[in-house]
């Protein structure tokens, strides 16, 4: 599609033609399915070949699970939460700091295009809506980050060692896009608290988080 992306006019759209398919069901196109309770629904221009310039997501998550760490080369989005809560996560390439949104129903959050970020539950459930400036918006997942990554790399890039690398990534075997994909409980002890960066600023909803209190 040579003109996908973002658009300002109309002029895929021929008077010739007639007026083009403008409504679908967007719950037939499942972008991601973990079970019926973490589910993600995609509307493009695929679905609907007019809407040219933009796209939209329809995601469902319960607590325990979150939208893994990931970013889009070619878009930005705007999380809107339909109900309950959610913090949302976001790396700040300019200025190295991490930010974390703490919204409700009615708030929202902007990621700007090719920021890291996530999303995670914080109530029982969650629903979004996600919108992006792209009618093919793109994402790079974590887990395809990592378990891609040949781990000799990251020795060689960051001194750390490529078999304990190889050991900590080989239960990540596929994409993950809603996450944790099985029962991690390993994860979830407390040492992930305790080995915190301090280097790391770190703030929710504009407000530095001291390094104890993460």
């Amino acid at each position: 599609m040579g003109k996908s992306g973002f658009v300002p006019d109309n002029s895929n759209i021929k008077k010739s033609s007639g007026t083009p398919n403008l409504s679908v069901n967007y719950k037939q196109n499942v972008l991601f399915k973990r079970n019926d309770q973490n589910i993600a629904y995609q509307l493009t221009s695929t679905q609907l070949p007019a809407m040219l310039g933009g796209a939209f997501v329809d995601l469902y998550m319960t607590k325990g699970h979150m939208r893994e760490p990931h970013w889009h080369p070619n878009a930005w989005e705007l999380d809107v939460v339909v109900s309950g809560e959610v913090q949302v996560s976001i790396l700040d390439p300019d200025t190295s700091s991490m930010h974390n949104y703490r919204i409700k129903e009615g708030e929202v959050v902007f990621i700007p295009m090719g920021w890291w970020h996530w999303i995670e539950p914080l109530s029982e459930e969650a629903h979004l809506h996600l919108f992006f400036n792209n009618d093919q918006f793109e994402s790079t997942e974590g887990s395809d980050v990592l378990r891609l990554t040949p781990p000799i790399v990251f020795q060689k890039a960051y001194g750390v060692s490529a078999n304990e690398v190889a050991e900590a990534v080989a239960p990540i075997t596929d994409t993950v896009v809603i996450g944790p994909p099985h029962d991690h409980s390993f994860y979830q002890k407390s040492y992930l608290k305790d080995e915190r960066d301090e280097r790391i600023v770190v703030k929710i909803n504009e407000k530095v988080v001291p390094a104890e209190d993460r």
